[in-house]
């Protein structure tokens, strides 16, 4: 129940009786789950390590559960929501908040107006939509957005894909392009009694700590084809290293020099490769299109 703007995050039926007082329903098609459990928000919430004045991208902040703990550390709040019912209840509790800003909308379409020049002492916080997680990290780091360090809860299932090394079954291109721009730690695993209403999973509490090298900027300083050539390279996980390169470069003859080039066999498979190898044939390719402009490097096509 809600008395004086205070919502009971913490009960399932307290917060069955607000929604149904206030004439709000929850929308499966936006995977919406409140988190109930009090230890775990403020543990995911404290595992961010950011100090007073530092600025916070939630999303899905929901009815603002995590949004008052972020509030109350004296962080500044950028919150991004989808629904408008929950956009309602959040600018009534937190209108007078000068560090609280809200973004109406889709973020996997709002997100970009709101890019930063500087990712110094920027953080990520989200109960991600299992819906939407992985597009919206993948979306994050193939643009260079880029944050000090990112908290999510996602569905376990993603978590372990996100964390995953080469030779795993779990190992896939996201895993590689979570690790191109950060150290990824999986934080706790998260029972559905921790929400409601009840997922039919586990989730998992994930920290992504952006690598030292990429301090003091938002740019990955990656080769521009890195992301795409990972992608072909996963694209049909049957076949070898040799079939999808050859297929993504459209040319045999120049797939087989950089494999010899860069001490890959012919029959390799992508979910072998560690980073530093994919890295090495994203260099490769962009020296070849430097050297030679005449070199046809595929149609780059987006996989």
């Amino acid at each position: 129940m809600a008395h004086n703007g205070f919502i009971n995050y913490n009960s399932a039926s307290a917060l069955r009786d607000f929604l149904k007082e206030e004439g709000l329903g929850m929308q499966k098609k936006f995977g919406q789950n409140f988190l109930i459990n009090p230890t775990v928000r403020q543990s995911l919430v404290d595992s961010l390590g950011c100090e007073a004045g530092s600025e916070v991208w939630e999303v899905g902040p929901g009815l603002g559960a995590m949004t008052a703990l972020l509030l109350e550390k004296g962080l500044a709040v950028r919150a991004f929501e989808i629904d408008a019912g929950f956009i309602r209840i959040l600018k009534r509790l937190f209108e007078k908040e000068k560090n609280f800003n809200l973004i109406e909308g889709d973020v996997l379409k709002t997100w970009r107006a709101q890019k930063t020049a500087s990712c110094e002492n920027l953080f990520f916080l989200g109960n991600l939509p299992y819906n939407i997680a992985a597009a919206l990290l993948a979306d994050f780091i193939e643009k260079g957005q880029l944050f000090t360090r990112i908290v999510v809860t996602v569905q376990k299932e993603v978590a372990l894909r996100m964390a995953a090394a080469a030779g795993s079954p779990d190992y896939s291109s996201f895993s590689v392009l979570c690790a191109s721009a950060y150290k990824v730690k999986p934080l706790m695993t998260i029972r559905p009694s921790s929400f409601f209403p009840q997922p039919n999973v586990d989730s998992m509490g994930v920290l992504l700590e952006r690598h030292p090298v990429l301090e003091g900027t938002c740019e990955n300083q990656i080769p521009a084809v890195f992301y795409r050539l990972v992608r072909a390279l996963f694209a049909s996980r049957r076949k070898t290293i040799k079939n999808n390169l050859t297929a993504f470069l459209a040319s045999k003859e120049m797939c087989i020099e950089l494999l010899r080039e860069n001490g890959i066999a012919e029959n390799e498979r992508a979910e072998n490769l560690k980073m530093d190898s994919f890295m090495s044939l994203a260099k490769s390719i962009e020296n070849m299109r430097i050297l030679d402009k005449d070199v046809n490097i595929g149609k780059y096509r987006q996989n």
